[in-house]
C-alpha cells in the first residue's frame, strides 16, 4: 500500500480559506505521469471541499460518495502544469456538505462541478482524525511536497456484450490491492467513484468512435456528466457489471446512460453527453 497522502491525494496547498464558506487550493500535476484525466481533476475539486467541510466539524466526519448534479468538462489537464482549485460551500454540517467548484490552469477552466452533495460519515471509520487535522494544517501553511502522485492504473475491464456504436456490457474487476487504497481510505478501503466514472467515460467514448460522425475521423470528447449518483460503496475485489447505452447523435451531442451493478444491485448511475 502506498504512503498516505500520495497515491490519491490531489491538494498540495490551500491558498485561501474562509471557514465553512470558501477555499482556493493548488495541485501540481507531476510531469512524469502519462495523463491526468478530467475525472481526477474533478476529484481534486471534491477533495478541497472535503478539507473545508471536515475542518468545519472538527474532523468528526468526512464526506463520501458525492452526488453531482452536473460536471462540465472543458479541456484536458496537462501533466507538468498546476491546477488552481476553488470551492464555494452552500451548506455544511455533520450530516452533509453541499458545494460547487472548479479547476483551472493559467486562468482557463478545466472542469466545473455544479451542485454537489457529499453525505458525512464518521471520520474514524476511514482515517485517523489527528492525522487529517495535522495534514490540514500543513496544507494551510507551507503545503505538501509536490509530485507525490505516481499515476493510477485503470482497473481491468472485460467486455461481455457489444453492439458497435450502440451499447456495451462489461465487467470491471476491482483489484484486491492497489496504491490508491492507501488514501481511499487507510482504515476502510473503498474503490474511488471517480475511477468508476473515468472507466465508464472511456468505454462510452470507445462506443462513440464506432458511430457516425466520429468513425469518419471526428474526435469525440466528454462534454458533461449529469445526475451522478453513488448508491453504495464498491469494495476491493468486487466485480462491477457496467452497462452503457449510447443514443444517436442529435444537435451535435450524443447522450449515454451509464449504469453499474454488483450482483444485480444498482450501485451507481450517471448520464454522459459526448461532443465532437
Amino acid at each position: 500500500m502506498a504512503p498516505h497522502f500520495a497515491a490519491y491525494s490531489f491538494v498540495d496547498r490551500i491558498t485561501d480559506f474562509v471557514p465553512a464558506k470558501h477555499a482556493r487550493g493548488q495541485f501540481a500535476i507531476p510531469p512524469h505521469v502519462p495523463e491526468f484525466s478530467s475525472c481526477l481533476v474533478a476529484e481534486a475539486v471534491g477533495q478541497l471541499a472535503a478539507w473545508v467541510s471536515m475542518a468545519h466539524i472538527n474532523f468528526r466526519g468526512r464526506p463520501v460518495a458525492a452526488l453531482a448534479t452536473e460536471t462540465r468538462f472543458h479541456t484536458d489537464a496537462t501533466p507538468g502544469r498546476t491546477l488552481d482549485l476553488v470551492v464555494d460551500i452552500d451548506d455544511c454540517d455533520d450530516e452533509a456538505v453541499a458545494y460547487s467548484g472548479s479547476a483551472s490552469i493559467d486562468g482557463k477552466t478545466i472542469v466545473d462541478l455544479i451542485h454537489c452533495l457529499g453525505p458525512m460519515l464518521p471520520v474514524e471509520d476511514f482515517d485517523a482524525p489527528e492525522t487529517l487535522r495535522a495534514r490540514f494544517e500543513l496544507l494551510r501553511a507551507a503545503g505538501a511536497s509536490a509530485h507525490r502522485f505516481q499515476g493510477v492504473a485503470m482497473p481491468a475491464v472485460m467486455t461481455r456484450e457489444h453492439a458497435r456504436g450502440q451499447s456495451l456490457q462489461a465487467t470491471l474487476a476491482v483489484p484486491s490491492e492497489a496504491p490508491y487504497f492507501g488514501d481511499h481510505f487507510p482504515r476502510r478501503a473503498v474503490f474511488p467513484a471517480t475511477l468508476l466514472l473515468d472507466t465508464q467515460i472511456r468505454l462510452a467514448l470507445d462506443l462513440a468512435r464506432e458511430a457516425p460522425p466520429w468513425k469518419d475521423r471526428q474526435v469525440p470528447h466528454p462534454a458533461r456528466v449529469t445526475h451522478v449518483k453513488m448508491r453504495s460503496f464498491i469494495l476491493p475485489g468486487q466485480n462491477v457489471d457496467l452497462a452503457i447505452d449510447l443514443a444517436p447523435l442529435a444537435n451535435g451531442i450524443a447522450k449515454a446512460s451509464l449504469n453499474a451493478r454488483i450482483d444485480e444491485r444498482v450501485v451507481a448511475t450517471a448520464r454522459l453527453e459526448i461532443a465532437g
